[in-house]
Protein backbone atom coordinates (compact mmCIF):
# COMPACT_ATOMS: atom_id res chain seq x y z
CA UNK A 1 0.00 0.00 0.00
CA UNK A 2 1.34 3.46 -0.91
CA UNK A 3 0.79 7.00 0.18
CA UNK A 4 -2.68 6.97 -1.42
CA UNK A 5 -3.77 4.73 1.47
CA UNK A 6 -4.05 7.84 3.61
CA UNK A 7 -7.31 9.64 2.69
CA UNK A 8 -6.82 13.09 1.17
CA UNK A 9 -8.74 14.95 3.93
CA UNK A 10 -6.44 13.31 6.51
CA UNK A 11 -3.35 14.32 4.50
CA UNK A 12 -4.56 17.93 4.34
CA UNK A 13 -5.35 17.86 8.06
CA UNK A 14 -1.86 16.57 8.83
CA UNK A 15 -0.30 19.21 6.56
CA UNK A 16 -2.12 22.08 8.26
CA UNK A 17 -1.46 20.66 11.72
CA UNK A 18 2.26 20.17 10.97
CA UNK A 19 2.50 23.81 9.84
CA UNK A 20 0.74 24.92 13.03
CA UNK A 21 3.10 22.88 15.21
CA UNK A 22 6.14 24.40 13.46
CA UNK A 23 4.69 27.90 13.96
CA UNK A 24 4.74 27.38 17.74
CA UNK A 25 8.55 27.27 17.51
CA UNK A 26 9.17 30.19 15.15
CA UNK A 27 6.44 32.68 16.16
CA UNK A 28 8.87 35.01 18.05
CA UNK A 29 10.88 35.47 14.85
CA UNK A 30 7.69 36.41 12.98
CA UNK A 31 6.94 39.06 15.59
CA UNK A 32 10.48 40.47 15.46
CA UNK A 33 10.38 40.58 11.65
CA UNK A 34 7.10 42.52 11.69
CA UNK A 35 8.36 45.00 14.31
CA UNK A 36 11.44 45.69 12.20
CA UNK A 37 9.39 46.15 9.03
CA UNK A 38 6.92 48.64 10.52
CA UNK A 39 9.69 50.71 12.17
CA UNK A 40 10.07 53.93 10.20
CA UNK A 41 13.67 55.00 9.70
CA UNK A 42 14.66 58.14 11.62
CA UNK A 43 17.67 60.05 10.30
CA UNK A 44 20.60 59.84 12.68
CA UNK A 45 18.99 57.13 14.82
CA UNK A 46 20.51 53.68 15.16
CA UNK A 47 18.91 51.08 12.91
CA UNK A 48 17.10 48.32 14.80
CA UNK A 49 18.74 44.90 14.78
CA UNK A 50 17.21 41.53 15.58
CA UNK A 51 18.90 41.46 19.00
CA UNK A 52 18.00 45.07 19.86
CA UNK A 53 14.35 44.44 18.99
CA UNK A 54 14.22 41.21 21.03
CA UNK A 55 15.92 42.80 24.05
CA UNK A 56 13.63 45.86 23.82
CA UNK A 57 10.52 43.68 23.74
CA UNK A 58 11.66 41.51 26.66
CA UNK A 59 12.71 44.54 28.72
CA UNK A 60 9.68 46.75 28.06
CA UNK A 61 6.84 44.30 27.40
CA UNK A 62 7.88 41.00 28.95
CA UNK A 63 9.16 37.77 27.43
CA UNK A 64 5.64 36.41 26.84
CA UNK A 65 5.06 39.25 24.34
CA UNK A 66 7.28 37.35 21.88
CA UNK A 67 4.33 34.99 21.42
CA UNK A 68 1.76 37.74 20.82
CA UNK A 69 -0.25 36.88 17.73
CA UNK A 70 0.31 33.13 18.05
CA UNK A 71 -3.42 32.44 17.59
CA UNK A 72 -3.33 34.40 14.31
CA UNK A 73 -0.20 32.54 13.20
CA UNK A 74 -1.92 29.23 13.86
CA UNK A 75 -5.08 30.26 11.98
CA UNK A 76 -2.94 31.44 9.06
CA UNK A 77 -1.33 28.00 8.86
CA UNK A 78 -4.68 26.23 9.22
CA UNK A 79 -6.21 28.22 6.35
CA UNK A 80 -3.23 28.86 4.05
CA UNK A 81 -1.41 25.53 4.30
CA UNK A 82 -4.53 23.36 4.10
CA UNK A 83 -5.94 25.28 1.12
CA UNK A 84 -2.58 25.29 -0.67
CA UNK A 85 -2.15 21.54 -0.13
CA UNK A 86 -5.66 20.71 -1.31
CA UNK A 87 -5.47 22.82 -4.47
CA UNK A 88 -1.92 21.72 -5.30
CA UNK A 89 -2.79 18.03 -4.92
CA UNK A 90 -5.89 18.43 -7.10
CA UNK A 91 -3.93 20.32 -9.80
CA UNK A 92 -1.01 17.86 -9.59
CA UNK A 93 -3.31 14.92 -10.23
CA UNK A 94 -5.18 16.69 -13.05
CA UNK A 95 -1.97 17.64 -14.84
CA UNK A 96 -0.41 14.19 -14.48
CA UNK A 97 -0.74 12.16 -17.68
CA UNK A 98 -0.90 8.36 -17.57
CA UNK A 99 0.64 8.30 -14.11
CA UNK A 100 3.54 10.55 -15.21
CA UNK A 101 3.92 13.65 -13.02
CA UNK A 102 4.09 17.12 -14.61
CA UNK A 103 7.48 18.61 -15.50
CA UNK A 104 9.47 21.09 -13.43
CA UNK A 105 8.05 24.28 -14.92
CA UNK A 106 4.49 22.97 -14.77
CA UNK A 107 5.03 22.04 -11.10
CA UNK A 108 6.32 25.57 -10.47
CA UNK A 109 3.20 27.02 -12.12
CA UNK A 110 0.95 24.70 -10.09
CA UNK A 111 2.79 25.62 -6.88
CA UNK A 112 2.41 29.33 -7.60
CA UNK A 113 -1.30 28.92 -8.37
CA UNK A 114 -1.96 26.90 -5.23
CA UNK A 115 0.14 29.30 -3.13
CA UNK A 116 -1.75 32.31 -4.46
CA UNK A 117 -5.13 30.71 -3.78
CA UNK A 118 -4.06 29.67 -0.28
CA UNK A 119 -2.78 33.18 0.43
CA UNK A 120 -6.12 34.72 -0.57
CA UNK A 121 -7.98 32.42 1.83
CA UNK A 122 -5.43 33.12 4.58
CA UNK A 123 -5.32 36.93 4.19
CA UNK A 124 -7.77 37.72 7.06
CA UNK A 125 -5.58 35.73 9.46
CA UNK A 126 -2.52 37.45 7.95
CA UNK A 127 -4.02 40.92 8.57
CA UNK A 128 -4.81 39.95 12.17
CA UNK A 129 -1.28 38.55 12.63
CA UNK A 130 0.43 41.70 11.33
CA UNK A 131 -1.71 43.94 13.53
CA UNK A 132 -1.29 41.82 16.66
CA UNK A 133 2.49 41.49 16.29
CA UNK A 134 3.03 45.19 15.46
CA UNK A 135 0.66 46.55 18.12
CA UNK A 136 3.34 46.92 20.79
CA UNK A 137 5.34 49.28 18.58
CA UNK A 138 2.48 51.82 18.55
CA UNK A 139 1.92 54.55 21.18
CA UNK A 140 -0.21 53.19 24.05
CA UNK A 141 -3.24 55.31 23.09
CA UNK A 142 -3.17 54.04 19.50
CA UNK A 143 -2.87 50.32 20.20
CA UNK A 144 -5.70 48.07 19.09
CA UNK A 145 -5.23 45.52 21.92
CA UNK A 146 -6.84 42.56 20.18
CA UNK A 147 -7.25 39.68 22.65
CA UNK A 148 -7.12 36.89 20.03
CA UNK A 149 -7.28 36.32 16.28
CA UNK A 150 -11.05 35.88 16.46
CA UNK A 151 -11.44 39.12 18.42
CA UNK A 152 -9.23 40.84 15.83
CA UNK A 153 -11.22 39.56 12.84
CA UNK A 154 -14.56 40.39 14.49
CA UNK A 155 -13.46 43.93 15.40
CA UNK A 156 -11.90 44.61 12.00
CA UNK A 157 -15.15 43.52 10.34
CA UNK A 158 -17.28 45.60 12.72
CA UNK A 159 -15.08 48.73 12.87
CA UNK A 160 -13.57 48.88 9.39
CA UNK A 161 -15.69 46.69 7.12
CA UNK A 162 -15.37 43.28 5.49
CA UNK A 163 -12.95 44.39 2.74
CA UNK A 164 -10.35 45.46 5.33
CA UNK A 165 -9.85 41.77 6.15
CA UNK A 166 -8.42 41.43 2.65
CA UNK A 167 -6.32 44.60 2.76
CA UNK A 168 -2.94 43.88 1.20
CA UNK A 169 -4.30 40.75 -0.49
CA UNK A 170 -2.45 41.53 -3.73
CA UNK A 171 1.08 41.64 -2.21
CA UNK A 172 0.12 38.73 0.08
CA UNK A 173 -0.77 36.62 -2.97
CA UNK A 174 2.29 37.88 -4.87
CA UNK A 175 4.57 36.99 -1.97
CA UNK A 176 3.09 33.48 -1.73
CA UNK A 177 3.63 32.95 -5.47
CA UNK A 178 7.23 34.22 -5.29
CA UNK A 179 7.94 32.07 -2.21
CA UNK A 180 6.46 28.92 -3.80
CA UNK A 181 8.37 29.41 -7.07
CA UNK A 182 11.67 30.36 -5.38
CA UNK A 183 11.47 27.53 -2.83
CA UNK A 184 10.69 24.89 -5.44
CA UNK A 185 13.51 25.90 -7.78
CA UNK A 186 16.19 26.61 -5.16
CA UNK A 187 15.35 23.65 -2.90
CA UNK A 188 15.53 21.16 -5.78
CA UNK A 189 18.87 22.58 -7.00
CA UNK A 190 20.34 22.79 -3.49
CA UNK A 191 19.38 19.22 -2.60
CA UNK A 192 20.77 17.93 -5.91
CA UNK A 193 24.09 19.72 -5.28
CA UNK A 194 24.28 18.50 -1.66
CA UNK A 195 23.66 14.85 -2.57
CA UNK A 196 26.01 15.18 -5.54
CA UNK A 197 28.85 16.26 -3.24
CA UNK A 198 28.72 12.90 -1.49
CA UNK A 199 29.33 14.45 1.94
CA UNK A 200 25.70 14.36 3.13
CA UNK A 201 23.22 11.51 2.69
CA UNK A 202 19.51 12.01 2.04
CA UNK A 203 17.66 12.56 5.32
CA UNK A 204 16.55 15.23 7.78
CA UNK A 205 19.98 16.94 7.89
CA UNK A 206 20.09 17.09 4.10
CA UNK A 207 16.58 18.59 4.08
CA UNK A 208 17.66 21.14 6.71
CA UNK A 209 20.75 22.28 4.77
CA UNK A 210 18.80 22.44 1.49
CA UNK A 211 16.02 24.39 3.21
CA UNK A 212 18.46 26.93 4.66
CA UNK A 213 20.05 27.48 1.24
CA UNK A 214 16.60 27.67 -0.35
CA UNK A 215 15.48 30.02 2.43
CA UNK A 216 18.27 32.45 1.61
CA UNK A 217 17.22 32.68 -2.05
CA UNK A 218 13.55 32.90 -1.12
CA UNK A 219 14.14 35.60 1.51
CA UNK A 220 16.08 37.80 -0.92
CA UNK A 221 13.39 37.39 -3.59
CA UNK A 222 10.29 37.85 -1.44
CA UNK A 223 11.13 40.45 1.22
CA UNK A 224 10.32 43.60 -0.81
CA UNK A 225 6.83 42.22 -1.45
CA UNK A 226 6.56 41.21 2.21
CA UNK A 227 7.34 44.69 3.56
CA UNK A 228 4.71 46.17 1.21
CA UNK A 229 2.18 43.68 2.59
CA UNK A 230 3.15 44.37 6.20
CA UNK A 231 2.97 48.17 5.89
CA UNK A 232 -0.41 48.04 4.10
CA UNK A 233 -1.96 45.66 6.62
CA UNK A 234 -0.73 47.56 9.68
CA UNK A 235 -1.41 51.12 8.44
CA UNK A 236 -3.98 53.46 9.96
CA UNK A 237 -6.07 56.17 8.34
CA UNK A 238 -5.41 59.79 9.36
CA UNK A 239 -8.41 62.09 8.77
CA UNK A 240 -9.83 59.48 6.41
CA UNK A 241 -6.64 59.36 4.32
CA UNK A 242 -4.63 56.10 4.16
CA UNK A 243 -0.91 56.23 4.82
CA UNK A 244 -0.23 54.31 1.60
CA UNK A 245 -2.22 54.07 -1.64
CA UNK A 246 -1.01 50.59 -2.53
CA UNK A 247 1.98 48.23 -2.70
CA UNK A 248 3.81 50.39 -5.27
CA UNK A 249 3.37 53.45 -3.08
CA UNK A 250 4.82 51.59 -0.09
CA UNK A 251 7.92 50.54 -2.05
CA UNK A 252 8.43 54.05 -3.46
CA UNK A 253 8.10 55.74 -0.05
CA UNK A 254 10.34 53.23 1.71
CA UNK A 255 13.09 53.65 -0.89
CA UNK A 256 12.77 57.46 -0.85
CA UNK A 257 12.62 57.94 2.93
CA UNK A 258 14.52 54.94 4.31
CA UNK A 259 16.80 53.81 1.50
CA UNK A 260 16.78 50.97 -1.03
CA UNK A 261 18.02 48.31 1.38
CA UNK A 262 15.20 49.11 3.82
CA UNK A 263 13.12 46.85 1.56
CA UNK A 264 14.94 43.98 3.29
CA UNK A 265 14.22 45.13 6.86
CA UNK A 266 13.79 42.13 9.13
CA UNK A 267 15.99 39.97 6.87
CA UNK A 268 17.61 37.97 9.70
CA UNK A 269 14.43 36.90 11.57
CA UNK A 270 12.62 36.28 8.26
CA UNK A 271 15.42 34.02 7.03
CA UNK A 272 15.84 32.12 10.29
CA UNK A 273 12.08 31.59 10.43
CA UNK A 274 11.66 30.32 6.86
CA UNK A 275 14.17 27.45 6.74
CA UNK A 276 13.49 25.95 10.19
CA UNK A 277 9.71 26.29 9.73
CA UNK A 278 9.92 24.23 6.53
CA UNK A 279 12.07 21.55 8.16
CA UNK A 280 9.94 21.38 11.33
CA UNK A 281 6.77 21.13 9.24
CA UNK A 282 8.34 18.27 7.29
CA UNK A 283 9.39 16.45 10.49
CA UNK A 284 5.96 16.78 12.12
CA UNK A 285 4.21 15.73 8.91
CA UNK A 286 6.51 12.75 8.50
CA UNK A 287 5.79 11.57 12.06
CA UNK A 288 2.02 12.03 11.64
CA UNK A 289 1.97 10.05 8.38
CA UNK A 290 4.07 7.23 9.82
CA UNK A 291 1.91 7.05 12.96
CA UNK A 292 -1.30 6.91 10.87
CA UNK A 293 0.09 4.13 8.68
CA UNK A 294 1.21 2.14 11.71
CA UNK A 295 -1.73 2.61 14.08
CA UNK A 296 -4.64 3.05 11.65
CA UNK A 297 -3.59 1.15 8.54
CA UNK A 298 -1.44 -1.38 10.39
CA UNK A 299 1.57 -0.96 8.07
CA UNK A 300 4.89 -1.41 9.88
CA UNK A 301 8.05 0.25 8.59
CA UNK A 302 6.12 2.41 6.12
CA UNK A 303 7.71 5.42 4.47
CA UNK A 304 6.30 8.78 5.51
CA UNK A 305 5.31 9.81 1.99
CA UNK A 306 5.68 13.58 2.46
CA UNK A 307 7.32 14.33 -0.88
CA UNK A 308 4.25 15.87 -2.49
CA UNK A 309 3.90 18.30 0.39
CA UNK A 310 7.57 19.08 0.80
CA UNK A 311 8.73 19.40 -2.80
CA UNK A 312 5.77 21.28 -4.27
Amino acid sequence: MGEASIPKPIKFLFGGTAGMAATCFVQPLDLVKTRMQVAKGVEGAAKPTTLSVISGIVKNEGISTLYTGLSAGLLRQATYTTTRLGIYTWLFENFSTEGKPPGFFMKAALGMTAGGAGAFVGTPAEVALIRMTSDGSLPVDKRRNYSSVFNAIARIYKEEGLTTLWRGATPTIARAMVVNAAQLASYSQAKQAILGSGYIQDGIFCHFVASMISGLVTTIASMPVDIAKTRLQSMKYVDGVPEYKGAGDVLAKVIKKEGFFALWKGFTPYYFRLGPHTVLTFIFLEQANMAYKLHVLGIEGAQAGCELFYKH
